[in-house]
C-alpha cells in the first residue's frame, strides 16, 4: 500500500451527496426503501445457463434499466461441461469482489480520499464431495472464502483499513454470504 498526502480534490467516481440525499428521502419515506431485483435465467445446454438481468422494482415502482445485461455460467471441463463461462460459485466470488470494492470507493469518496488503484483477489475453499452427494457432512458451498485488498490511495495504512471495514459493514453481497437468508424456491 502507498500512501501520501494530497490538497487536490477526490474523484473516485461516487456521487456520494446523491447517496446521502437517499438516505433522507428513505428516512421521511421508508415504504420507498423496499428494492426487489431480479433475474431470469434459461437452461443453454449441459450444465450452460444464460441469466439476463433488466428491470426491478424500486422507489415505490418498476424500473426498466437502459440494457438487459447477461451473465452466462457453466462448468469446467474436469466436471465434463464444455467451460464456456465462470462456475456459478465463481460468479459469487465476483459479486462479493465488486460489492466490496464499490464500497470501497463510496467510502473513500465520502471521506475524501483519493484512490488510485483498489484490487481485490476472492478465493473460495469448496469440497466437491458434498455437491456430489458422497459424504452428508460436507456442505455445497464454500467452506472458507478470503479477500485479499490490494490499494494505492492518499490515505494512511489506518485510512485504507477502515475504509474496507466500512465498505464490509455496508456490504450486500458481503451479508449475504454471512448471514442467513430465507430462499424460497416453487415450481410454477
Amino acid at each position: 500500500m502507498t500512501t501520501s498526502t494530497q490538497d487536490k480534490p477526490v474523484s473516485n467516481g461516487v456521487n456520494t451527496e446523491a447517496l446521502i440525499g437517499a438516505r433522507g428521502v428513505f428516512a421521511e419515506m421508508p415504504q420507498v426503501a423496499s428494492f426487489t431485483f431480479r433475474s431470469n435465467c434459461d437452461w443453454v445446454d449441459g450444465s450452460e445457463s444464460r441469466n439476463t438481468i433488466n428491470g426491478y422494482f424500486g422507489l415505490g415502482e418498476e424500473h426498466i434499466r437502459k440494457q438487459t445485461f447477461v451473465i452466462s455460467s457453466d462448468h469446467p471441463a474436469v466436471f465434463s461441461a464444455t467451460d464456456r463461462a465462470p462456475t456459478p460459485p465463481e460468479i459469487a466470488l465476483s459479486a462479493l469482489a465488486s460489492c466490496l470494492t464499490g464500497g470501497i470507493a463510496a467510502v473513500a469518496q465520502h471521506r475524501g480520499i483519493q484512490l488510485r488503484k483498489v484490487q481485490a483477489v476472492v478465493e473460495g475453499d469448496m469440497d466437491m464431495r458434498g455437491i456430489l452427494g458422497m459424504d452428508p457432512d460436507i456442505r455445497n458451498g464454500f467452506s472458507a472464502v478470503r479477500v485479499t485488498f490490494n490499494i494505492d490511495a492518499d490515505a494512511s495504512d489506518d485510512d485504507i483499513r477502515a475504509l474496507v471495514a466500512q465498505s464490509q459493514k455496508r456490504s450486500t453481497v458481503f451479508d449475504l454470504m454471512t448471514n442467513p437468508t430465507n430462499v424460497h424456491v416453487v415450481v410454477a
